[in-house]
């Protein structure tokens, strides 16, 4: 969902208009309308305050649309999920990976170190494989 089709669902909300009736002119999931009115406490026929879209413009870091933020969420920083996708293919080094783990290889002995699965036990496919099926451990 755009931030214009959000601005629209609050106008339309506050001019009377129920989920369906919204949810067709905008051609957007009933769900999703439901789901985004509930969670800005949007009431049918009532103003919304000026503090629920704040006049906060910011960019998106990849592309460089302009974002209106809304007040009382998170900062967005991308415009939507394939410029999000695109910048942190493009910048890993920028990745704060937290859970690294450190492991010597049952099969072949190396040292090795992964980021996230604390249960690998092979360095790579092919040690795991001979470990499973040619029968054992064999430091090289």
């Amino acid at each position: 969902m755009t931030d214009n089709q959000k601005i629209q669902i609050i106008k339309l909300r506050a001019a009377g208009d129920g989920y369906s009736k919204i949810a067709q002119k905008l051609g957007i999931s009933l769900n999703t309308i439901k789901s985004f009115c509930r969670r800005n406490d949007l009431v049918v026929g009532v103003e919304i305050s000026d503090t629920k879209v704040t006049k906060e413009i910011t960019r998106c870091e990849n592309c460089g649309q302009e974002i209106r933020q809304i007040a009382k969420q998170k900062r967005k920083r991308f415009c939507c999920d394939k410029c999000r996708n695109a910048w942190w293919n493009n910048h890993l080094g920028q990745v704060k990976r937290k859970t690294v783990y450190h492991f010597t290889c049952p099969q072949c002995g190396k040292e090795f170190h992964i980021y996230g699965d604390k249960r690998r036990k092979y360095c790579s496919h092919d040690c795991y494989i001979a470990a499973r099926f040619k029968g054992g451990v064999s430091h090289e």
